[in-house]
This record gives structure tokens, C-alpha cells and sequence, in this order.
């Protein structure tokens, strides 16, 4: 399940490989891809424009209580390393890549504190290995979730939460870590209680599963979306982002953040 990630101001959905000699194989597949390096950068022009148009208090105050949501890993997993692209497997250990990618997201959250934004969310992984894609191509029995993938999804969060309270060094900044696999696993555990009725198999695609290949016609979607908690192949239906989205914002149903919900964050003055 793809991440849900409401933001007050500012999105980055992406992969720190993108644009990267790493992925150069992955774009031929999947088109080019901004790196997370590059997208800062152009916020920080960004920033610099803010500057010459509001002058530089206005602009350090409107950073400053903005909340920028990162959300990475997913497309690394799904689209790079469990696709074994350019032998990253022999490159990398899960532990070794993991750390990678955490490195990564911890010096571009510096670069962005160096220009005054102190509010930042950053989304764990969710529950990869329970996604209708890998249920079909470890044609698992049961609908039980690959280990193997969510072994790896487990350990990237650890590695990702202990980056974010070593982080919270950083004088009058509130950045904190939701975990989506822990409230993508409390929907799976309590699927009835959330009212849905269709645990592995998605709404819309082909195959076991419905995870053999992606939703591309109206005509392969099941009649009834909300009482499913896949959507096809890789991504979750608008009832269960809605209930993710509940908890990243207050821990409605499961509390997935910390230390501190969206809510918190967003409240915070400096």
C-alpha cells in the first residue's frame, strides 16, 4: 500500500535514486525521475525567489510554518531493488540499502533546515510484501504477506524512525516519522472492524490476486471499491488512505506517528 501523506504546504513523493547513474536502467523503464537531491534543490530556488518577492522575514516566517511531507522508499523497493535493476542486490544488503536511503533523507532534511523549514513529516514504508502484486508473484497460499519484502519494510522504518529522533537535535524543529506499516497492519488485523470485506484480492486487475497486471480499463474493477482494501496491483482504496490519513493527522484509529502527530506539528509556533 502506496503511502497516504497529507501535507499543509509542500509534497515530495519520490526516490533518491531517481536521476542517479544507480537508476539509469530503472528510467529506460519507467521514464526519467527527479532525484530527491534535485527536487530540494529547486525548493531551495524556490526559496530564494520567496526572498526577492516577500523579502526575507516573510519568507523565512511562511517556510517556517510550512509542512513538507517526504515521502521515499517505495518506488526504490517496488521499481529498483526487488527487481534486482543494475545487480543492486549484490550491491547492497537490505540493512546496507536501508541505511542508503536514510543518509539520504538525513542531509536533505539538514539542506532544509539551512532554509528556515523546521515542520517536516516523513512517511515509513507501508506493508509491502502484503500488496496484490507480490501475493501473486510468490503465489503465496492463504493471502498471507510475504515476509521476506515486509522483513526488509520493518527494518527500513526502524532505520528511518532512529534518523528522525537523532534529528531532533536541530534547535525549534518538530519533524517526525509516521509509520505506515504499522497502521497499513492494524487495518489488515481489523479488517472487519474497519468494515472491509476483501482482505488480498484488489478491486481492479487480473490474475491471482488481481495482481497479475495493473488496472487499465473501468471494465476490471469490482463493483463495490470501499469494502476492499487494495486497489490493484500496488496501491490501497480511498477508505483505507482515509483512515491512514486520520491517524497521520491524530491517531483517530492506531497511533502511527511520533513524537508527535500532524496536528501537533501543524499547531507549533517558533
Amino acid at each position: 500500500m502506496p503511502t497516504a501523506c497529507p501535507t499543509v504546504e509542500i509534497l515530495t513523493r519520490t526516490s533518491p535514486l531517481g536521476g542517479s547513474a544507480m537508476a539509469e536502467s530503472q528510467s529506460i523503464i519507467l521514464g526519467q525521475h527527479v532525484s530527491l537531491s534535485q527536487q530540494i534543490q529547486q525548493f531551495t530556488d524556490t526559496y530564494q525567489q520567496f526572498v526577492l518577492s516577500m523579502g526575507e522575514q516573510a519568507a523565512i516566517d511562511h517556510v517556517s510554518n510550512s509542512v513538507l511531507c517526504i515521502s521515499i522508499g517505495i518506488n526504490d523497493y517496488i521499481h529498483y531493488y526487488l527487481l534486482n535493476e543494475s545487480n543492486v542486490q549484490n550491491l547492497y544488503f537490505p540493512w546496507s540499502f536501508n541505511q542508503f536511503l536514510a543518509s539520504t533523507v538525513r542531509q536533505e532534511i539538514k539542506n532544509l533546515y539551512n532554509i528556515n523549514v523546521m515542520k517536516v513529516v516523513v512517511m515509513g514504508l507501508p506493508p509491502i510484501g502484503c500488496v496484490p502484486r507480490y501475493l501473486c508473484e510468490y503465489r503465496v497460499k492463504d493471502g498471507q504477506c510475504v515476509e521476506e519484502i515486509n522483513n526488509m519494510v520493518m527494518e527500513f522504518n526502524f532505520v528511518m524512525k532512529f534518523m528522525i529522533e537523532e534529528l531532533g537535535e536541530l534547535p525549534y524543529s518538530n519533524i517526525i516519522f509516521c509509520d505506515m506499516f504499522q497502521g497499513s497492519m492494524d487495518i489488515l488485523k481489523n479488517s472487519e472492524r474497519y468494515g472491509f470485506d476483501v482482505t488480498t484480492d484488489a478491486c481492479c486487475g487480473l490474475g491471482d490476486y488481481k495482481g497479475f497486471l495493473m488496472c487499465f480499463s473501468p471494465d476490471m474493477a469490482c463493483s463495490n471499491a470501499s469494502n476492499h482494501i487494495g486497489w490493484d496491483q500496488f496501491h490501497p482504496t480511498d477508505t483505507v488512505n482515509a483512515i491512514l490519513t486520520d491517524n497521520i493527522w491524530n491517531g483517530l484509529h492506531t497511533k502511527m506517528c511520533y513524537p508527535m502527530n500532524l496536528e501537533d506539528v501543524v499547531a507549533s509556533t517558533f
